[in-house]
């Protein structure tokens, strides 16, 4: 058996007089899982050196733009030639175009020649235009001339030129397809241009499909998953200006109003919180209704810039958002109805009440509470600006190489001044398995770092409001003049190896849990998910299980982190501590642990969908629908807001969170040491969590209310 705990973290000694009177939480403390404190540090070296690879490899503009068929990516202005504000790519022969759709035939669209434009082409009215290679030999003109002429050199061509550009060979090709902006592709339009036409025969130029296969293939690259999942990762770089507005700066300071809110106004808060997220949860779902194009006419379009009102493109981007809005309707739906059904439960919880008073009284106290978080805040906001360009640089980071084809892709090379048919292939982008496990390394480096600093703040809180709690609340000498700073202290120079090993099992679980649903949803896509009802069964069941074990695991760390804060001990022995007293006085602290933790859970979901809202709001300006900075859709920017805000939340509702927590454990097992009479316990305290009536109300119900009455 464990002995008291008074000699290591009260102001008196236990009775036995196995130790000596010491101050507050200061003992013999020493160094706890180390081990883990060296992996987490080599585990940052490789993060490093990890994110080294992806800004030395990656070009974060393959995620927006395309290649041309030199390899170059559009855009880019240190490719040969130049390419700067050209981020348009367009394939020059439309019966390539038209190959790469036909299903038996062999070319691939990503051989076809393509250059980069400012915009796309369009038929004349009245005669034939073109659109020219890349000026180079003896076509002696610099690029902005090129464009400053529409992309047309014909006129100095030679005849023998001439004659290779109407087999569709080149330096210069027909634009007889209109052709329309999407996402920075030139979408062809399978309506020729008669007029166009007309001229191309009469000058004796080869056929020239006119199919609608030649709008499908195109159409079908831009959507494909791939370049659809680049988009949105393209998104994200983006705007940046609103992840650090929306996913930073907002939820910081709605964070600390709630918690100078939660001070002064502790009754109120919890009807407070309850209204405002039924509230926001209806807006965030309204605009993903107006972004689905089933409210107004603000749908979104994958056509950039002014377009001809007719052309009809949709892309997968507005599918996805419908789902989500369908999603979130189902959300706000049970969202509220449970809100509701909570109402009467809260108006019973008078207890979560008088704890919230506690906390309040501890973080009045102790004001640097209040501000500490900003500390954890600026230091996961600069990891972040980190982790996020590696990111980038990661899922750009593939080679871009030559195709190997057979097939005829022959042109005419200006500088050879003949038509070369040999390495005439196009470029691709060519990723290797090691950048897949680069940036799952990177994924999961990225959710254990988080954790582990908000552990790292939790435990902190923990350590300053057990000073408190075991001085009876009194202002003594034995308290430090800045308990946020000593605690911080403590943490710095004994305990993180614990809160690494702490970090590490929550990301770990959360990885397997992650891989299992990969696994289940290509099962789901592959059609083999089990038929029968047993197989179904074991199959959701499995599900629900995980998610009970991950939630579990995090309620009993962060018990772990308090029983670190306050005695010492190694994550190991302090779960088991922890775990002991909560299993020894469950129905005393379950209703207020319960509740609490619903309504500063619907606080931390109040503040993200606060940043989620301004996110859309943003995100709604001219300066993201325009062609360069235009966003595909809002779906990934507002989630990574989303997320960021729940962070940031979580940071600052974790002095309330813990606070509580802390208090209520530090009851416990003052309770355990003292035969069940708390010694330190404020009034207030012992008064909530002695309640007998308050017990039986709760567990019984309101029915049984009804019956006493």
């Amino acid at each position: 058996m464990r002995g008291p705990m008074g000699a290591v973290i009260g102001r008196y000694p236990p009775s036995d007089g196995s130790a000596q009177m010491g101050s507050i939480i200061r003992h013999n403390r020493k160094c706890r899982d180390l081990v883990f404190l060296v992996i987490f540090i080599a585990f940052w070296v490789a993060m490093i050196v990890n994110s080294s690879f992806g800004f030395n490899q990656g070009n974060p503009l393959r995620l927006t733009y395309g290649l041309d068929y030199k390899g170059n990516v559009c855009g880019d202005k240190h490719a040969k030639p130049g390419l700067h504000e050209l981020e348009l790519k367009y394939w020059l022969n439309p019966n390539q175009v038209y190959l790469s759709g036909l299903k038996d035939n062999q070319f691939k669209l990503a051989n076809a020649r393509s250059i980069c434009l400012m915009d796309c082409p369009t038929p004349s009215v009245d005669s034939l235009s073109w659109v020219c290679d890349y000026p180079d030999g003896d076509i002696r003109l610099k690029m902005g001339d090129w464009i400053d002429r529409n992309y047309d050199y014909y006129e100095f061509l030679t005849p023998e030129m001439r004659n290779t550009s109407l087999q569709l060979q080149g330096p210069c090709y027909p634009v007889i397809f209109p052709s329309v902006n999407v996402y920075w592709t030139c979408q062809f339009i399978a309506r020729p241009s008669n007029v166009s036409l007309r001229h191309w025969q009469q000058m004796g130029g080869v056929n020239i499909n006119e199919d609608i296969i030649i709008d499908k293939s195109i159409h079908k690259a831009i959507n494909s998953r791939a370049s659809v999942f680049k988009r949105y990762m393209a998104d994200i770089g983006k705007a940046w200006p609103v992840l650090i507005v929306c996913g930073g700066i907002l939820p910081l300071f709605l964070s600390v109003i709630w918690l100078l809110l939660i001070r002064h106004f502790v009754a109120a808060m919890p009807w407070i919180t309850v209204g405002l997220f039924n509230i926001l949860m209806i807006a965030v779902t309204m605009f993903y209704y107006l972004k689905a194009g089933w409210i107004g006419n603000d749908g979104i379009s994958p056509i950039i810039g002014e377009h001809d009102p007719y052309i009809r493109i949709t892309g997968r981007e507005l599918h996805h958002i419908r789902v989500v809005a369908v999603i979130m309707t189902f959300i706000m739906v049970v969202a509220v109805l449970t809100s509701i059904a909570i109402v009467r439960r809260i108006l019973m919880a008078t207890s979560v009440l008088k704890a919230s008073h506690v906390a309040a009284k501890v973080i009045g106290e102790a004001q640097a509470l209040i501000i500490f978080p900003v500390i954890p805040y600026t230091i996961l906001a600069i990891f972040y600006m980190f982790w996020f360009s590696a990111a980038f640089h990661l899922l750009s980071s593939g080679q871009v190489v030559q195709n190997d084809c057979n097939l005829n892709c022959c042109a005419y090379d200006l500088v050879s001044k003949r038509v070369n048919c040999d390495h005439c292939c196009g470029y691709s982008i060519h990723y290797t398995p090691h950048i897949g496990v680069s940036i799952l390394f990177h994924l999961f480096g990225g959710y254990w770092a988080t954790q582990f600093f908000i552990a790292c703040s939790s435990t902190v809180i923990a350590g300053s409001v057990a000073s408190y709690y075991w001085a009876r609340g009194e202002t003594s000498p034995e308290i430090p003049f800045l308990p946020v700073f000593a605690s911080m202290r403590r943490l710095a120079r004994y305990n993180l190896g614990s809160v690494a090993l702490g970090s590490l099992i929550v990301s770990f679980v959360e990885s397997i849990r992650f891989m299992l649903e990969s696994i289940r949803r290509r099962i789901k896509v592959g059609g083999t998910t089990p038929n029968n009802w047993f197989g179904r069964a074991v199959y959701h069941t499995s599900r629900f299980c995980l998610m009970c074990i991950e939630w579990t695991i995090r309620s009993a760390n962060r018990n772990a982190y308090i029983m670190i804060a306050i005695t010492g001990k190694s994550f190991c022995n302090a779960s088991a501590i922890a775990t002991d007293l909560i299993l020894n006085n469950i129905l005393r602290i379950g209703r207020v642990n319960v509740i609490g933790d619903v309504i500063l859970f619907l606080g931390k979901l109040c503040v993200s969908l606060s940043t989620a809202l301004f996110a859309f709001l943003m995100l709604d300006t001219h300066k993201y629908k325009s062609a360069h900075n235009k966003i595909t859709s809002p779906l990934f920017p507002v989630l990574v807001c989303w997320g960021l805000g729940y962070v940031v939340a979580t940071l600052f509702f974790g002095v309330v969170e813990m606070s509580i927590d802390t208090i209520i454990l530090s009851y416990c097992q003052d309770s355990e040491e003292h035969q069940g009479t708390a010694q330190y316990a404020p009034p207030l305290l012992i008064e909530t969590l002695n309640d007998q009536n308050e017990m039986q109300r709760l567990t019984q119900g309101p029915q049984s209310n009804s019956l006493d009455v």
